[in-house]
């Protein structure tokens, strides 16, 4: 079924606004929204169904025949859409994320928990970061931000639909890991050991969290061993996708 529309007033419009905007509107329908011809297709690809696909044939998308969609005009996809330089493609769908249970993990796992994270574009970043190092699993700890944000499927460039993506407390993630008998490392920056002289070979899980606050005592306590980056300058720290990405590729390096 298609239809056009052309009027920014449209209900169907005001609706995936409101799905962008809160992430009580996403929980209560159960629906999230991707936008970027790359971005949905990625999603498709990897068994994501859209129950709605918006085209803006006058941004460059091409025209659909098959499922429900709308072709709008410019003017409403700009007013639905949450990034610059849009393609014409949106889609409105199913929620993403597993519980703990669902995740699928390797004999010798490497896995990152982010704890605490209030910036969309870090989150997506992380996943983003993950996937580059083949990470098993990402679990998200007590965000401030929404997984099914539409800037964290942005910034990870599609990655959330493809990369096992797990939300749960810290309580309930420090009980997983240790029942998989996965060694915890907490990235604390005035710990007294640093991450190259660990030994990241075996089943492990990187843990990181917020710039400003970083990780709660319940990781610091609980880790099998507080690690750090050096800093030699007058920054304490780096943005938390730098820093995963550094312990992730010295897993990566050091298992090859």
């Amino acid at each position: 079924m298609s239809a056009e529309i052309t009027s920014v007033q449209n209900e169907r419009v005001k609706r995936v606004i409101k799905l962008q905007r809160k992430a009580s509107a996403r929980r209560e329908e159960g629906l999230t929204v991707i936008e970027g011809a790359r971005e949905v297709s990625r999603a498709i690809e990897n068994g994501w169904q859209p129950v709605e696909l918006w085209l803006c044939p006058e941004l460059g998308a091409e025209k659909s025949e098959t499922g429900e969609h709308f072709q709008c005009s410019r003017a409403v996809f700009e007013k639905i859409s949450y990034r610059e330089g849009p393609d014409g493609v949106l889609a409105v769908g199913p929620l993403v994320g597993k519980i703990l249970a669902e995740l699928k993990l390797s004999k010798n796992p490497l896995v990152l928990i982010a704890e605490g994270l209030e910036k969309p574009g870090n989150l997506g970043a992380l996943l983003r970061t993950a996937d580059g190092a083949g990470a098993d699993a990402v679990i998200v700890c007590d965000s401030a931000t929404d997984l099914n944000n539409p800037n964290v499927i942005r910034a990870s460039i599609g990655t959330l639909f493809y990369l096992p993506v797990a939300e749960a407390t810290t309580e309930e993630t420090i009980l997983f890991l240790k029942s998989k008998g996965i060694k915890i490392l907490s990235a604390v920056p005035d710990a007294g050991t640093v991450y190259t002289d660990v030994n990241l070979t075996g089943p492990v899980a990187i843990v990181v969290g917020a710039e400003d606050k970083g990780l709660s005592e319940s990781w610091k306590k609980t880790a099998d061993l507080n690690v750090k980056i050096p800093m030699l300058g007058e920054n304490d720290s780096l943005n938390v996708s730098v820093s995963a990405a550094i312990f992730l590729y010295e897993a990566v390096r050091q298992r090859k």
